[in-house]
């Protein structure tokens, strides 16, 4: 077998954070996989993600919503579901617009290092919306849901579910909890921006910018928060767009990279 990259190597180094007793372990955030398989096995593979091979269940990975794989009880959800749960690390995920969110919602509810989750499988979590995680003393935030700007070509029940929008008490929870964490984390995964950067996404993507609740609450959420880094997906493309905000689509990357460290070295 050949030598490891160094380069993902460093990554993994670099994504690891102290857990006690002298131990690291290490938080990655990837982006929207959209239950298939082309996004799915290529992405987490041993082969296009050797990091993979090195991680242990005490590891995180991140999807930034759009995960996809509770979407219709079948055979094919329940195999993938097993394939992520075949991996060493932990899978978790934000909730994004292509998502069945009524699936979702009745998965068993359980808490998971301080906040909320949905388990579909015991290592393959869904991170619930405004709730605050406390990874190995690492905080993130994590806020799913999106408006879908194809709901027009969508059948409701069937391929779109009007609760991929939070409602009014989902936001309010999520207020609440940044209140008992003094308004300050380490990271936030979303799946939508907060709405200057949306507006600026949707004009780049040829998307109508609708300026919705969400977005707005989002741009209020950046406004106030103290953080280091805020991941989201929705869009497709991986690039930093400020120094704290990092659109994520096919890339994974550990949570403590920083916009320089990318700007080095190609990141995948």
């Amino acid at each position: 077998m050949g030598q490891p990259d160094r380069r993902q190597t460093g990554r993994a180094r670099a994504g690891r954070v102290q857990a006690g007793e002298g131990e690291l372990m290490a938080i990655f955030v990837t982006g929207d996989v959209h239950g298939g398989a082309e996004y799915g096995s290529s992405r987490f593979s041993s082969k296009s993600w050797p990091d993979g091979r090195t991680l242990s269940r005490d590891d995180v990975v991140v999807v930034a919503g759009d995960f996809g794989f509770v979407w219709d009880g079948s055979n094919t959800d329940r195999y993938w579901l097993d394939w992520f749960e075949s991996k060493p690390w932990t899978t978790c995920f934000v909730d994004g617009n292509h998502e069945n969110h009524r699936m979702l919602a009745e998965l068993p509810e359980t808490e998971w290092n301080g906040g909320r989750v949905h388990v579909a499988r015991p290592h393959v979590l869904h991170l619930m919306r405004g709730e605050v995680f406390d990874i190995a003393g690492t905080t993130v935030l994590a806020m799913g849901g999106a408006a879908s700007h194809d709901r027009e070509w969508r059948k409701e029940g069937k391929s779109w579910w009007p609760e991929e929008m939070p409602s009014e008490t989902e936001m309010e929870r999520c207020r609440r909890n940044l209140d008992a964490a003094g308004w300050k984390v380490d990271y936030v995964v979303t799946h939508e921006a907060p709405a200057d950067l949306a507006g600026d996404l949707c004009w780049e993507c040829n998307r109508p910018f609708e300026d919705d609740p969400l977005q707005n609450f989002l741009g209020e959420i950046d406004r106030r928060l103290d953080f280091k880094t805020w991941f989201f997906g929705h869009y497709h493309d991986d690039e930093w767009r400020d120094g704290r905000h990092r659109l994520i689509y096919r890339d994974i990357v550990p949570v403590g990279v920083r916009r320089e460290d990318e700007d080095r070295e190609p990141v995948g």
